[in-house]
Order: structure tokens, then sequence, then C-alpha cells
């Protein structure tokens, strides 16, 4: 079978698509992968691709639109208005690769589409070309729901290729059931793809006293630098344990001199660096939730914008993690996430519960089945 994938290009919305892509691929399938620039996230990953769009990236399309700089940070915005926000946003980043996109599947004559939510023109695709077609979710939210919100957004579009609405679709969640999803969806286990990286020799090894990991994703460094973890730094002098400062090449000159068991990190891939981490420290993105909770990890989010509210009441709600505004971050906080039992265990509990899903590979004969029937 011919698997084509297709997702705005960015790691938050790719990267969860890169296992089951590679299971597809490893079963003996043909895949290729349709996205716009930068196109250098997928070609690290080994698939062919497509480049579809204007040649724009989601950054410029979005300033173009609003003629401001770009806003992440949202701690006066609602849940609602910021998936609002998002749709209108993407729907305009899908807008100029549905041509493209129309005539890769169609060329390409591919058997099944598989898309990420927030790519509004892959269900107008499927409806059109008449092609079975997976929603891939990236996180707890839900996918059919998103696409949704988007479509509206689009109505010109389908309109104009007669298309009534977007393709019913098979929803794929990669969470475990008590974090959320659509639970009419096909499940399977997350395995978190974050590229590759060098690992310092040392975090191969435990440490003598805890590690605890911080990071901001890779879109919130770009847009607000380190601002959300500035008190967090300042309370981090006074807890027995080490922190890893894992923000990439950010500028850490609003963090001040930094504390002996502060320690700045250059790019490591998530994954392995909580293989050598007690706890995590992050801003609430999907992608680096789900990697510590394939890892086991008790967790403190700050959200910031995006889905960070969302996964952070999904993930608190199940015990498994504490959440704080950035600056409320204190001493007593810190000390709970590393020393609170009931944290690990939560924490223990989910993994337990994404390990009992099936493996992408696992879940290839399902997948096929949509186009086999």
């Amino acid at each position: 079978m011919r698997i084509l994938f297709t997702g705005p290009a960015a790691a938050g919305h790719l990267f969860p698509m890169i296992p089951t892509a590679q299971a597809l691929r490893a079963a003996g399938h043909e895949v290729l992968f349709a996205s716009g620039r930068p196109l250098e996230q997928l070609r690290a990953a080994g698939f062919p691709i497509a480049e579809i769009g204007d040649g724009r990236t989601i950054r410029e399309v979005f300033q173009e639109a609003s003629g401001e700089k770009v806003r992440y940070v949202a701690p006066d915005m609602t849940n609602e208005q910021i998936l609002d926000r998002a749709a209108r946003a993407f729907a305009l980043v899908s807008r100029p690769t549905l041509d493209g996109l129309l005539a890769v599947a169609g060329d390409w004559g591919a058997d099944l589409l598989v898309y990420d939510s927030f790519q509004a023109a892959a269900p107008l695709v499927a409806a059109k070309l008449k092609i079975p077609s997976v929603i891939q979710n990236f996180g707890v939210s839900s996918g059919p729901e998103m696409v949704a919100r988007m479509a509206p957004h689009i109505a010109d579009l389908y309109a104009s290729h007669g298309v009534a609405g977007p393709a019913t679709a098979t929803a794929l969640n990669i969470v475990p059931a008590s974090l959320g999803g659509d639970p009419d969806g096909l499940r399977m286990r997350y395995l978190p793809y974050n590229g590759g990286g060098v690992v310092p020799t040392e975090l191969l090894r435990r440490a003598d006293r805890p590690r605890v990991a911080v990071t901001l994703g890779t879109v919130l460094t770009e847009l607000d630098g380190v601002n959300a973890i500035v008190r967090l730094i300042e309370a981090a002098a006074t807890v027995d344990a080490e922190f890893l400062l894992a923000v990439g090449d950010a500028d850490l000159t609003p963090l001040g001199t930094l504390p002996d068991n502060v320690r700045p990190l250059p790019w490591v891939p998530l994954a392995e660096l909580l293989t050598a981490s007690d706890a995590l420290i992050h801003h609430g993105g999907s992608g680096t939730m789900l990697t510590a909770v394939q890892a086991g990890l008790p967790q403190l989010v700050l959200p910031q914008g995006a889905d960070h509210f969302v996964n952070a009441d999904a993930l608190t709600a199940t015990g498994a993690a504490l959440r704080s505004a950035s600056d409320a971050v204190d001493t007593a906080l810190l000390t709970r996430l590393v020393a609170d039992t009931a944290l690990r265990e939560a924490a223990a509990v989910l993994r337990g519960e994404n390990d009992a899903l099936p493996t992408p590979a696992a879940v290839v004969p399902d997948l096929e089945a949509l186009v086999t029937g």
C-alpha cells in the first residue's frame, strides 16, 4: 500500500507521526510525507518528502496575517478562545497546501491518508479523492473536533471543489484513556521520536542526587525566550537536586548567574535525557508531556498557551503531576516534585497504562483494514 502522511511543518505535529510511519514502512508499505517548509526535520527522520505550500513557514503566515509579532503565551485566554484562535490560524496555514496535497495524493496514488488534525486541507482531499483517512492525534485533545473547528474557515475551498464537508476519518490516539483522546478511535502506545543528537556519556548513569530536567519545547523559547523559568531557577538554588536545563540555544541572560546546581545542556534528545532524570519541569506541550509519561516521571507543568492548559488539566487529574504559574514556583513546590511518593507512584501507573497499549507495529493491521475493508 501507499501511505501518505501530512501535517504542519512543526515538530509538535510531525514527530508524533514518525513511529506510525516507521511501523508501516517496516511492514512493507510505501510511505511518503507531504509538508511545507522547513523540511529539515522530516529529512532527518529518513522519509521521502513532497513539498507542498507556497514556501512560507507557519510563523511567516501567522505574522503576515496578523501584522504583528506572533503571540504564544496566553494566560488571559480561555481554552475555548485558544482553540478558536488556533483553528483560524492553521486554516490559513493550510490554504496554500491544498492544491499541492491534492496533486500529490492523486498523482502518487495514495491508498491511505494519515494527517495531523491541524492540517485543514487533508480532510478535504480525503473527501474529494475518496481516500480512507486517519487523524493522528498528537496529544489529549480531540482531532475530529479540531477538524470541525477549522472547516468553516475554508468553506469556500470545500465549495469550489464540490465537497460537502470533511471526510469521516478514524482517530488514532497516542494517549492512555485516563488522559483523554477520542473514545471511539484506535489507541496506540506513545513512543517518543525526538530526532537525533549526542547524549553526554555522564547522563547514561544515575546521579547521586535527584536530577530534574527542565525544558520549554521547540516553539516557546523562540517566541518568549526563557521568561517562563526565571523564578524557577531562583528557587532551584535552595533545593537538593541537580537541574538539567534543556532549552537549546536560547539566550540565558534573563536567568542571571545560574546556581551551582543548575546545568545548561546542549541539545539532547528528550527521551534519552529523561531516562537519566527523576522528574521533569516543562511548559505543557503534548510531546514533552507524553515523553515524560512514557518515562514514568512525575511532572511540574507551567502552562503558557496553545494546548498547555488542557494538557495540564488532564495530567494533574491523574495525580502524576503538579502545576503552577511561572511566577509562583518556590522551594516547597520543587521539593515536593522530587520527594512526593504519591506523585511518583501515580506516574508509574500512568506509564503502565501507556505500556499496555498496542505498539505502532501492532496497530498496522488496523490501519491496513481501513483500506482493505
